[in-house]
């Protein structure tokens, strides 16, 4: 299959995308948000366009760190970029508030990072902060947007705003259906941010597209989040993280491989088989974790195996096979009911009442309502 060329938001700016005045001028000092997902398609980073186009003052840094090698949760210091000798700020952890006032200081902040499309994923809330902060004192803030990772696909359910946190801020669905800067120009409208926003579109995109039907090379968004398979499962098998179940992490297929010692595989591959599973495939498998739960211990586990894309629910496709190992395996348990719950975006899937099929059968309207309110803020389409 031809792939397709697309062109992110960054090589769009480079190729001349108008700006406000404010920062049309090199002498405009200018901060970057940034991962090493932040390149153009020849893989040259972001860094080095704005350091042509503007002075580029600052980094800052999501979780992960820029440069992508800090383990998910860890600890972001700030320090000085030995490839570029500019000063990184944490925009991530207790310490971030210092990070948001350095910001106060530029004439304008830039974000470029590949965002996967799922609630839980945390850049999108430290661009949503980020943009917090400039409003607050009037900087520009300008969002170069990247190509869908797995499509904008809405799917699975709304998050209730009592259950508001940095794994899940907002009224979205579990799949936001959203690239990064449609997902800017929504909250920046509907929470009243009251940021001045430009976001750059990318040229080449249309809302289905995949990022490895791109001709574009691939950059792991996250450690964890090597493939755009893993990506695609990921808006449903996040949801294990506040479990006592292996969600693959520290093996070839994190996301994709689920398991601990004592799952009854078998037995829940023949529940599974019973239930609506549209475009996907159970097997059979056994992994031992090098990090994370059972790490070094032999796992009994269950790989999803995507066939149709177009067809797969991933948040629908976990929640069955959660349910399905909860019922079967009397060893498992929510280990952070709390968090899962953040995750959930509800404290409904911890209650010991939760019905799997009717809550499933209740997402398609809530849904429906979501997809009007995110449809005037798309850039791209179908």
């Amino acid at each position: 299959m031809k792939k397709a060329v697309v062109s992110p938001g960054a090589e769009v700016l480079l190729s001349g995308a108008p700006l406000p005045k404010s920062i049309a001028a090199k002498a405009a000092r200018v901060g970057l948000i940034t991962n090493p997902t932040g390149v153009l398609p020849n893989l040259r980073p972001t860094y080095d366009v704005l350091a042509e186009l503007y002075t580029l003052a600052a980094l800052f840094s999501p979780e992960h760190g820029v440069r992508g090698d800090v383990d998910a949760g860890g600890d972001v210091p700030d320090y000085v970029d030995e490839a570029t000798g500019l000063p990184v700020y944490s925009t991530y952890g207790p310490g971030k508030g210092a990070a948001f006032r350095r910001m106060t200081e530029l004439d304008c902040v830039f974000f470029d990072m590949q965002d996967v499309g799922a609630r839980y994923y945390t850049y999108q809330y430290t661009m949503t902060e980020s943009m917090e902060a400039c409003a607050a004192f009037g900087v520009p803030f300008v969002v170069l947007d990247r190509p869908p990772m797995i499509g904008c696909i809405p799917q699975g359910n709304i998050l209730s705003p009592a259950f508001s946190s940095f794994v899940g801020k907002y009224a979205t669905a579990a799949r936001t259906g959203l690239t990064i800067g449609e997902f800017a120009r929504f909250i920046n409208e509907t929470e009243h941010i009251g940021c001045a926003l430009t976001v750059v579109p990318c040229a080449g995109v249309t809302r289905g597209l995949y990022y490895d039907e791109t001709a574009s090379p691939f950059v792991p968004p996250s450690p964890a989040i090597p493939t755009v398979d893993c990506a695609l499962v990921y808006p449903g098998t996040c949801l294990l993280e506040g479990t006592n179940l292996s969600d693959g992490r520290g093996t070839a297929k994190p996301f994709e491989m689920i398991g601990a010692p004592w799952l009854r595989v078998r037995d829940a591959i023949h529940a599974l088989s019973l239930l609506p599973h549209e475009g996907c495939l159970f097997r059979e498998t056994f992994y031992t974790p090098y990090s994370a739960k059972f790490r070094g211990e032999r796992c009994r586990g269950i790989q999803i195996h995507v066939t149709d894309r177009a067809a797969f629910r991933p948040f629908e496709t976990a929640l069955r096979l959660l349910c399905v190992i909860r019922a079967q395996n009397p060893e498992f348990a929510y280990t952070d009911p709390e968090f899962e719950s953040k995750l959930f975006g509800s404290d409904a899937l911890v209650s010991a009442s939760f019905d799997c099929e009717r809550y499933i059968s209740a997402l398609d309207a809530p849904l429906a309502e979501y997809r009007k309110k995110i449809e005037p803020f798309y850039l791209y389409e179908s």
